[in-house]
């Protein structure tokens, strides 16, 4: 049973593109460097910024990547905050959940004191009840560092959690700290992807009526848990969902339509 929900947050809980795309782009031309089309920039959101200057120059420069480490922070300082979205119907999940008594976290590659400021910005951070970002730890995701910290401060055991993200990284920082992870398709990560992934389980459903970014339904060991459930105010979903348990065997769903 499940007491703490631990979420990824771009691409996850929200979006950020605008802000990611300007700072990447400042901090290149800055180096006199070429500017990235926005495409390439999305499929690089969720790595460290060093894995992002590599990724996207396609040179292994140590030196050059902190420098546009430290160009990207500073220009996001100035404009990541007002640049940034929550998901519709994030808040709404997020107070469900925790009156379900479930304690809500997230542990992210962005700054810490940055997710605060995004959360407060949308009245949302009593929502929460630990940040880990990317400037709270010594070695960042897929290292199990942050994810572990959060567990030990919540006091549960590694069973008690489920981590939710939208990328590989987010499902090897998972597998990396021994704990349940859920994966969802709000990012650039297909279900290709996911299926190709390393990983002893996958079990998968596919919730298929109105485009709802927001995912509603988490999966237990053998079967399906409502977590939230919202059809009283008859939101149709979206939802495909991946979920990776290192000590089970192979399972699959039929995709198919529901209304939950």
């Amino acid at each position: 049973m499940y007491k703490a929900i631990i979420f990824d947050f771009d691409y996850t809980l929200g979006d950020s593109t605008n802000g990611i795309v300007a700072c990447v782009n400042y901090a290149l031309e800055t180096l006199g460097l070429k500017k990235q089309e926005e495409q390439a920039i999305r499929k690089t959101i969720g790595l460290t910024l060093k894995d992002t200057y590599k990724t996207l120059t396609s040179t292994e420069d140590d030196a050059e990547a902190e420098k546009f480490r430290t160009l990207f922070v500073r220009k996001a300082d100035e404009v990541m905050v007002p640049n940034t979205v929550l998901y519709d119907g994030v808040k709404e999940i997020l107070q469900k959940l925790r009156d379900k008594g479930y304690k809500i976290g997230i542990v992210t590659t962005k700054f810490g004191y940055r997710i605060r400021d995004i959360f407060t910005r949308f009245d949302a951070l009593p929502l929460l009840d630990l940040i880990v970002g990317g400037d709270d730890v010594k070695v960042e995701k897929p290292s199990p560092e942050g994810l572990l910290y959060a567990i030990h401060n919540f006091g549960l055991s590694k069973s008690e959690v489920l981590y939710v993200g939208d990328s590989i990284v987010d499902a090897k920082t998972a597998e990396n700290a021994g704990v349940d992870f859920a994966a969802v398709l709000t990012g650039t990560t297909m279900k290709v992807d996911f299926s190709a992934a390393e990983s002893s389980f996958m079990f998968e459903i596919s919730v298929l009526e109105k485009n709802y970014p927001m995912y509603l339904i988490i999966l237990t060991y053998w079967e399906m848990e409502i977590i939230v459930n919202m059809s009283d105010e008859n939101i149709g979903l979206s939802v495909l969902v991946y979920y990776v348990r290192a000590d089970a065997e192979i399972m699959q769903t039929d995709e198919g339509s529901s209304t939950l």
